[in-house]
């Protein structure tokens, strides 16, 4: 059963995933309030019924529950810890949810705030993109003390197919820096598989079905690799984000002395597409690289 009772969802950040994601959970009758710094974005949500917040601070008196999906850790402690934020304005019994792929040591400092007021802070961040956001097949990683998972398990299952419960505060992220390692490498030999089938005279296409569901199989491959194809490279997510993330795991690396050559490289060519104007394009567009 879903603690608390007379539940009450706040939702803040409403981009390419978050939208979808409070759908579903307006969808299955919660009430809804919502937070976003663009209240455009927000629109859609608010014509299905959810009730607009002027700040994260109405948000935390509104709502018992509530979700975060937001840009960058800078993003995530102002609206968790700054004087408008959640954590000072929050209700004791409440549970704050950071959906955000952000800093392990700022999920510890923020489960740690919480805790002062009696609010159950968890990290949940997913992987799975747009599609996934939208089809509610999202990787959900999870991080906090596991009575407070179980209490809101059942709001998990709204949003995401593959709920993990990873360990203690900060472990949701450390799962998510795990996951973003793997693709950034993942997605360097994606793009240069279809650049050298391309080169060779073959069809792209043709190529992508006998590969995809062989060895080399991924969801990137998978999901993104079609898309470059048609060059459609509107986001999932966006390349300004993947950044972050891969600034966030090499920093955790090089503080657990850990050589990370492949997330480094990923990094640089990223760095160069952002220099050229790609930065608001999804992570798939690595594939221009070798077009510029």
């Amino acid at each position: 059963m879903l603690v608390p009772e007379n539940t009450v969802i706040g939702f803040i950040g409403t981009g390419v995933m978050g939208k979808s994601m409070a759908g579903h959970l307006l969808k299955a009758g919660y009430p809804l309030v919502v937070y976003s710094r663009t209240k455009e974005k927000a629109n859609e949500l608010l014509e299905k019924g959810a009730v607009w917040a002027e700040t994260p601070k109405e948000v935390a008196e509104k709502a018992n529950v509530i979700f975060t999906i937001v840009g960058y850790p800078t993003d995530v402690e102002e609206i968790y810890l700054g004087e408008n934020g959640l954590i000072p304005n929050g209700k004791e019994g409440s549970y704050y949810i950071d959906m955000t792929t952000s800093s392990p040591s700022l999920a510890g400092t923020i489960y740690e705030a919480a805790k002062t007021k009696g609010i159950q802070a968890i990290d949940a961040p997913v992987s799975g993109g747009d599609v996934g956001a939208r089809e509610v097949t999202l990787s959900i990683m999870v991080g906090g003390e596991e009575e407070a998972f179980e209490a809101v398990k059942p709001l998990f299952e709204l949003i995401g197919n593959n709920i993990v419960y990873q360990g203690k505060a900060g472990a949701g992220q450390h799962t998510k820096m795990s996951n973003q390692i793997a693709i950034a490498s993942n997605m360097i030999g994606v793009c240069e598989a279809i650049i050298y089938a391309e080169k060779a005279g073959l069809n792209p296409e043709k190529v992508l079905k006998s590969i995809s569901t062989g060895a080399a199989g991924s969801w990137s491959l998978s999901n993104l690799a079609p898309r470059m194809l048609t060059g459609n490279f509107e986001p999932g997510f966006y390349i300004k984000h993947f950044i972050k993330d891969m600034k966030i795991a090499l920093a955790e690396a090089e503080r657990m002395d850990l050589p990370v050559p492949g997330l480094s490289l990923a990094k640089s060519l990223y760095e160069q597409l952002a220099e050229m104007g790609e930065e608001n394009s999804g992570t798939h567009a690595l594939y221009k690289y070798w077009k510029f």
